[in-house]
């Protein structure tokens, strides 16, 4: 009775998911074909603005650091320009050769660089020109004889003549450079001294790193991305040589390119199509267009593979289904096996039975004492990593890091960088003596939470009474001798403050150390050597050095 009992409830269960998932199935199908045109329609749409932001963020991100570049030589010559004589000019040239061929060399694709005077300003100063075409290296250039050119013609010189109309930084459209035959893009900013103009500083980048940017941006087989003006004038196209075109013959984007709608369909040389176009920071708009049939084609090919997967599926649902009832206590043995692993102390288990029966409740509230006991025993790790009364790392985690540098070390060929700061608070013993120790938990506070303001990206110990470290890597480790100046700023500033009590007030000695694989051998050395920095640091304040 009994085997028979459970033989009716398994083909009850067999037949009744057989027929759900036949009907469900079909449905889905049905719906699916139906739907999808429109899904597919919405994805090519999503598909092709979210490719037009890649490739917005990597041009903005080069046309950027273009700009900045140039504006901080421009920032450089406005305040190191002192006369327009021909001495002044002459030393301030040298000058400004220096910063830029330092700032040249760190902007990726610069070709040419230069700093050019207007005739009017002297006759015997004109600047300088270099350029760097075989990527060898910057080599000064002969300058273009700007004194022969109508230099309020814009259309003569462009990367002069027009930041002298505007009288502000612009980017000057694609243009085959002075005297080189080679294609670039250029930022220039124009010179002032004392309100009257000076002349031009600028720097052209090489044509064909935008270029390639722009190629890397393709959808489907036939789809790619170019880049127009304002105006709607193409500036780059992958498959028209924009720069060997005269003005009268260039191409221009059809009008719905310049509307608001980012979306765009168009036809071009009998193929309909679809682009989406986004605004560059230098002003220039970025589309990227795919022809309307083959977005269709994708999905007409999803319907296909629809039906033929929804009829797979059906099968395979029918087979998986006349083994379910076979398996219904698989649920129960992974519950089993589940507690065996957490009583031998492995937590690291995950019960995916989800039905809402006796054993998918049993499951879940076995999952949640799980987690419950990992939270717990994480909390108990952390507590025993984290120094009490500051909330930073303890000592013991400051020797393990130590540890974990050198096993970077003792691996062979490597050479990681990083520094070690070490800081000891000055007076805590006379705030203990004189105010007692819950001043002295206040001062540490204090100096605890400005080393972790300023080091906010670096772990932070405390290493002893008063004594704490930090271990500098990445950015940190970068940008170290500005955090020491902003840190000294920070203990300063608690000083000046009159309304600060003495417990406010922190005063710290600090030593840095940066890792030296000539010198050092052990993290512990770089350690020792910040130490010893501290100390030193510490006597010079007490001698009033500091």
């Amino acid at each position: 009775m009994k085997n028979k009992s459970i033989h009716s409830i398994r083909t009850k269960t067999t037949i009744l998911a057989v027929s759900f998932i036949v009907v469900a199935i079909v449905i889905t199908a049905a719906i699916g074909a139906v739907s999808v045109k429109q899904i597919g329609d919405d994805n090519s749409e999503q598909m092709l603005l979210m490719l037009c932001k890649t490739g917005e963020r990597n041009l903005d991100y080069y046309f950027k650091s273009v700009e900045q570049s140039v504006e901080m030589i421009s920032s450089f010559i406005k305040t190191d320009l002192k006369g327009v004589d021909r001495q002044q000019l002459q030393t301030h040239m040298e000058r400004a050769t220096d910063i830029f061929e330092k700032t040249a060399y760190r902007t990726n694709g610069v070709l040419t660089y230069y700093y050019r005077i207007d005739p009017s300003v002297s006759s015997e100063v004109k600047g300088f020109w270099y350029t760097n075409l075989d990527g060898k290296g910057f080599v000064e250039h002969e300058v273009t004889d700007i004194s022969q050119y109508d230099t309020n013609d814009t259309s003569n010189l462009v990367w002069y003549t027009v930041p002298k109309a505007t009288g502000e930084g612009i980017w000057i459209p694609p243009y085959i450079t002075d005297n080189l035959d080679v294609r670039v893009i250029s930022y220039n900013i124009p010179v002032y001294f004392k309100d009257m103009f000076i002349g031009v500083v600028g720097i052209e980048i090489d044509y064909t790193t935008m270029a390639d940017e722009v190629n890397s941006l393709r959808l489907y087989k036939n789809g790619y991305a170019f880049i127009n003006d304002e105006e709607g004038n193409i500036v780059y196209h992958p498959y028209i040589d924009v720069t060997a075109l005269p003005d009268d013959r260039k191409p221009k984007v059809p009008q719905g390119f310049l509307s608001e709608d980012t979306v765009v369909k168009y036809e071009y040389n009998g193929t309909e199509k679809e682009a989406v176009w986004l605004k560059l920071g230098n002003g220039m708009r970025l589309n990227v267009t795919v022809p309307i049939s083959e977005i269709n084609s994708g999905w007409q090919r999803t319907i296909i593979i629809i039906v033929i997967t929804s009829a797979v599926l059906l099968v395979v649902s029918v087979l998986l289904t006349m083994r379910f009832t076979r398996r219904i206590t698989k649920p129960l043995r992974e519950l089993t096996e589940a507690a065996v692993q957490v009583d031998k102390g492995n937590y690291d288990v995950d019960l995916d039975y989800s039905e809402n029966d006796e054993v998918g409740i049993l499951t879940r509230t076995f999952n949640q004492l799980v987690t419950h006991m990992k939270i717990h025993i994480t909390d108990l790790e952390s507590m025993a990593h984290t120094d009490a009364l500051t909330s930073v790392k303890n000592k013991g985690t400051y020797d393990a890091c130590i540890r974990d540098l050198q096993d970077k070390l003792n691996v062979p060929g490597e050479k990681p960088e990083f520094a070690i700061a070490i800081f000891d608070c000055d007076d805590l013993k006379l705030i203990n003596d004189r105010y007692g120790h819950d001043k002295g938990d206040i001062y540490l506070k204090n100096t605890s939470a400005i080393i972790c303001h300023v080091f906010k990206n670096s772990p932070v110990f405390r290493i002893g009474g008063d004594e704490f470290a930090v271990v500098l890597e990445g950015d940190d480790y970068k940008n170290r001798d500005e955090l020491a100046r902003q840190f000294e700023k920070k203990c300063n500033d608690t000083c000046v403050d009159g309304n600060n009590d003495w417990w406010d007030q922190v005063r710290v000695s600090m030593g840095l150390a940066v890792y030296d694989p000539d010198e050092d051998r052990y993290a512990d050395d770089v350690a020792r050597r910040a130490d010893k920095l501290m100390y030193e640091n510490k006597h010079a304040r007490k001698a009033g050095r500091i």
